[in-house]
């Protein structure tokens, strides 16, 4: 059986498993891989395997966990396990869950310990910790990845299938590259981190880590949510897995804002993701970079750092031999921050929002390496500041500037070290970029982890909406890579398919400036298929995206050319007096482009 979440909990619905079994199996892959570094408890293995057995089979086909056994990030409270944040002296036991990992034990998820981490979150290299280095399954010289080093290994050593990490700086994407492995980093405030020991309390997000973005993507439906308890919670769209837009534009760094620390492994890594991409039909795009690294020297340099201060800044005070040294030395520089300077800080961040922000209406998803390069415990250990604030070149930015990211593998190198890429975009839009990542991981054909077995085919996504989504017909700037397809993302919406009407509709160029489409339903015999994308939006996103339309368009039902009825924009008979007709090119984008109308693409590489 393929070590991953969709087939342990189908051979537990299929009963050709159960959970106890599964847990069993964790347990003694955990003895087999024999590393002490990688978990800092392990709950007791006759306890675990009684609480499977506890699951009610009734409950299987409902529960997206049902039996499936996770491990959690040590400074994520499990009730009953010690939360020490890799720090034996700040050592509690939590006599409740976090929000999140309540939720997945809801779901019928089985904790079986805590992982190991950069002490107190503070790094993203995995090698500061009185624990140890968790063992990077490709090279026990290679650095694990930070802060998250223990949920990273877990998973790529097929320990358990899934695991929940952090990430306030890039430490649930950095070790997700180093490992092979996939790397889900939410929008912030998706998942609560009630019962999480902050490290920056505002930026502060929980990752999932998994073998497939698929695995990642089911276990953020079951944490997702608001939650009252958090005050950084909020109410963002999740959606679903969707069809990966053809016609993404996919922003990448400039050729000059390429920054690998001589690294040509890493450097000719993201040249075959960017091939990759192009060849599942995204438009590529350069970008200035400029403003988003500015902000990632933010985050050791200004307000957020005294964050940092603020979480555990007096147990540092009174314990300072209990603190690895270069984590008490960055903990301790918050202390030194002036009101002025923590002001300065945040007006800063503000305005580099804004010409972040304008980036987005360029492109849909922008796409970066997720680590410059890969480093040795040796070089780490010899240099543990400056490489350290290497690895969070294309990471430190994300959090302040609100983004999403996915982080996926994409080669192993000659010498065997994993290198991935990022996918960043605007909150909100996680559903978006897991769509996009999920193929672009399996083109790559890399085995699962370090578990040396082939991925699953990668599952079809069924072109309809959720129970709480309405599909919605676009033909003209609302599709993939036309201006105005940022407004449906920004809604949460999810592409359901690339497809065409019925042939009972004909195409104008209304005489609008500037010119939109106008989709007319004629007699039978009289018209035309025309291309369209069907995007899913929940109830109240519809009920926004609807007031906005303006005259002489409106929302009606339109005809799919598989006989479907959806949601879709049409035209009043009386606004195309006038109009040209254009329904001899089936496609706005086709004669956009005869026009020279559409956006302008450029090809950086």
């Amino acid at each position: 059986m393929t070590w991953t979440l969709k087939t342990i909990l189908a051979a537990h619905r299929a009963r050709t498993s159960t959970p106890a079994q599964t847990v069993a199996r964790t347990y003694a892959r955990i003895r087999a891989y024999g590393d002490p570094a990688t978990f800092i408890s392990l709950r007791e293995e006759s306890e675990a395997i009684a609480e499977a057995e506890r699951l009610s089979p009734d409950v299987a086909a409902r529960a997206l966990l049902y039996g499936v056994p996770v491990a959690v990030k040590d400074n994520i409270d499990v009730a009953g396990l010690p939360t020490t944040a890799a720090c034996p002296a700040f050592s509690y036991m939590p006599t409740a869950d976090a929000t999140a990992v309540a939720r997945l034990k809801q779901a019928g998820a089985i904790i079986i310990g805590k992982t190991n981490l950069d002490q107190f979150a503070t790094g993203l290299a995995g090698v500061r910790s009185p624990y140890g280095t968790p063992r990077n399954p490709f090279n026990a010289a290679l650095a694990p990845g930070g802060s998250s080093s223990g949920s990273a290994v877990a998973v790529a050593a097929g320990l358990v299938p899934v695991a929940l990490g952090t990430d306030t700086a890039g430490s649930g994407r950095v070790p997700a590259a180093l490992n092979n492995i996939v790397g889900l980093k939410p929008s912030r405030g998706l998942v609560s981190t009630t019962g999480v020991v902050p490290a920056c309390r505002s930026l502060d997000c929980i990752s999932i880590f998994a073998l497939t973005t698929d695995d990642a993507a089911t276990v953020l439906a079951v944490i997702a949510g608001p939650d009252r308890s958090d005050p950084y919670s909020r109410s963002l769209p999740l959606g679903a897995l969707g069809a990966t837009p053809s016609r993404l534009r996919l922003g990448i760094p400039n050729a000059s804002d390429r920054l690998f620390f001589t690294d040509a492994r890493a450097a000719a890594a993201f040249e075959a993701a960017i091939d990759l991409a192009a060849r599942l039909g995204a438009r590529v795009h350069g970008i200035d970079m400029a403003p988003f690294f500015e902000t990632a020297r933010l985050l050791y340099e200004g307000p957020w750092l005294a964050a940092r201060t603020a979480a555990v800044g007096d147990f540092v005070a009174r314990y300072p031999q209990a603190i690895h040294p270069v984590t008490r030395s960055i903990i301790a520089a918050g202390a030194k921050l002036s009101a002025r300077e923590t002001f300065e800080g945040f007006d800063r961040l503000a305005d580099l929002s804004v010409k972040a922000r304008e980036v987005w209406n360029e492109i849909d998803t922008l796409m970066v390496p997720t680590a410059p390069a890969a480093y040795t415990i040796a070089e780490l250990e010899a240099d543990p500041v400056q490489l350290n604030a290497n690895l969070g070149t294309y990471t430190n930015f994300v959090n302040l500037l609100d983004l999403a990211g996915l982080a996926v593998p994409i080669t192993l190198a000659d010498n065997g070290t994993p290198y991935g890429v990022t996918f960043l975009a605007p909150a909100g839009q996680d559903m978006l970029i897991a769509s996009l990542g999920r193929s672009v991981h399996a083109q790559t054909s890399l085995p699962l982890g370090a578990l040396g077995v082939a991925p699953p085919p990668l599952a079809a996504v069924a072109p309809v909406p959720g129970r709480d989504e309405i599909a919605v017909a676009v033909v003209g700037a609302h599709l993939s890579g036309m201006p105005l397809n940022g407004e449906l993302r920004a809604l949460g919406a999810r592409l359901l398919q690339e497809t065409r009407t019925s042939a009972d509709y004909r195409l104008f160029a209304l005489t609008t400036t500037p010119p939109k489409p106008g989709l007319l339903r004629v007699p039978a015999g009289t018209g035309t298929a025309i291309a369209c994308e069907v995007w899913a939006l929940s109830a109240t996103a519809f009920g926004r995206f609807v007031a906005a339309v303006p005259p002489p368009l409106s929302i009606g039902t339109l005809a799919l050319i598989d006989g479907r009825q959806v949601k879709g924009f049409l035209v009043e008979a009386s606004a195309v007096a006038g109009a040209l007709d254009i329904s001899h090119f089936e496609d706005w984008r086709v004669f956009a482009d005869a026009q020279g109308t559409r956006p302008a693409e450029i090809r950086s590489k």
